[in-house]
């Protein structure tokens, strides 16, 4: 018995042992003892069929991100149950498929994003027209509204536009992307000067679209307002938006970015 005793320590011992030995300092990991960021996640099912079909791929997508618990992801369908008090808690706030709807809402936005709120936004979540009646969300998403769109749905050739941002760094300079419904802008947000346009539609797509065809154009899709914490990605219409690994690639580092910008510090190097 004694040992039987005297093995099960010494097999404890070795075997706890590399759990509490000292990292050393060239060590390549780092991992979290404790969730490292909040993120909320905004969606509406009061949306077309097609954006709500992605919102709802969004959300497993996101979840997939949080498997380990390495963040604190709450989701939510309706955003007047967080008031700035309350929103200002979270380090992104993600909008796959609707934005900011009443006044009080928008108010709160206004409030989070001025004060070094992050924000990811897809497809229809920056869509404007006149009758949005939102002049400070024009100008945050740089100035342009939407303008016209290709139809139906096609994948495309993208160009990166700026190689060495932390966003596109590990992506091809060019690729396909899966099949979506993409917005032209107007003024193009190229033209303002605190725009960072980090990806675009080749135009070797014109023309572009079967039923309705966009001939010619800039056509930015994914970039930041430099005066914000923010990234808008134009991809997020209809069930194949999470099939392309390079795609899904973007969205995590867009996400990772994002996040990792924070005035409060980069949470990935604690």
């Amino acid at each position: 018995m004694k040992k039987i005793r005297i093995y099960l320590f010494l097999f404890m011992v070795a075997f706890l042992q590399p759990l509490f030995a000292q990292v050393p300092d060239n060590y390549p990991a780092n991992y979290a003892q404790a969730p490292r960021f909040k993120a909320l996640v905004f969606y509406t099912h009061h949306a077309e069929g097609a954006h709500v079909e992605f919102a709802l791929q969004g959300v497993e997508f996101f979840k997939k991100l949080n498997y380990g618990d390495g963040f604190i992801l709450d989701i939510t369908t309706n955003l007047s149950e967080y008031p700035y008090d309350r929103l200002k808690e979270y380090d992104i706030v993600v909008m796959l498929d609707g934005y900011p709807s009443t006044p009080e809402e928008r108010a709160t936005f206004e409030q989070y994003m001025e004060n070094g709120g992050g924000w990811m936004g897809f497809h229809v979540a920056a869509y404007n027209d006149k009758n949005t009646n939102w002049p400070w969300f024009v100008n945050f998403l740089g100035g342009g509204a939407f303008y016209c769109n290709n139809w139906p749905p096609q994948p495309v050739l993208v160009e990166v536009d700026k190689v060495d941002h932390p966003i596109t760094r590990s992506l091809p300079q060019s690729f396909v992307v899966p099949a979506s419904e993409w917005y032209q802008w107007n003024p193009s947000p190229r033209k303002n000067k605190d725009v960072e346009v980090l990806l675009s539609i080749s135009e070797k797509n014109y023309p572009l679209g079967i039923k309705d065809v966009v001939n010619f154009g800039d056509f930015p899709i994914v970039w930041t307002n430099t005066k914000y914490r923010m990234i808008y990605l134009n991809m997020g219409h209809g069930d194949e938006e999470f099939t392309d690994a390079t795609q899904n690639l973007l969205f995590i580092n867009a996400f990772r970015w994002v996040v990792s910008t924070n005035k409060k510090g980069n949470p990935f190097m604690k």
